[in-house]
C-alpha cells in the first residue's frame, strides 16, 4: 500500500509540472516577441532624445516637423516656420530626421 501512495504522489508531482510548462513556454514566447523588442524600441528612441541637438529636424508626437533652436534638459524650442517656434517636451520628440530627409508630401 505504501509503495502504491509513494508512485502515485511521484507521477503526480511529474503531471503538475508538465502543466505548468506550456505557460512557463508562453511567458517565454511573450517575452521574445513582444517585450524584448518593445524595450529595445524604447531604449533606441531614449539615446535619439538625449542625443538631440541644435539644428537637427524633428518630428513631435503631434505631427509637427521642425528644426531644433534651443535643447534643455526637460523642454526642446523647435522652430516649426519662419519666426515660428515652439516648446516642447523632449520625451514628445519621436524622431530625429536627417538634414533634407525629411518626408515631402509632392
Amino acid at each position: 500500500m505504501l509503495d502504491y501512495l509513494s508512485a502515485s504522489a511521484g507521477a503526480g508531482g511529474m503531471q503538475q509540472i508538465m502543466g505548468f510548462l506550456p505557460i512557463v513556454g508562453m511567458v517565454v514566447i511573450f517575452w521574445f516577441l513582444i517585450l524584448r523588442p518593445q524595450m529595445k524600441r524604447q531604449k533606441e528612441h531614449q539615446q535619439k532624445v538625449q542625443g538631440m541637438k541644435r539644428g537637427d529636424q524633428v518630428i513631435t508626437g503631434g505631427g509637427l516637423l521642425g528644426k531644433v533652436i534651443k535643447v534643455d534638459d526637460v523642454y526642446v524650442e523647435i522652430e516649426i516656420a519662419q519666426g515660428v517656434k515652439v516648446k516642447a517636451v523632449k520625451q514628445t520628440v519621436t524622431d530625429v530626421v536627417a538634414p533634407g530627409g525629411a518626408p515631402a508630401n509632392d
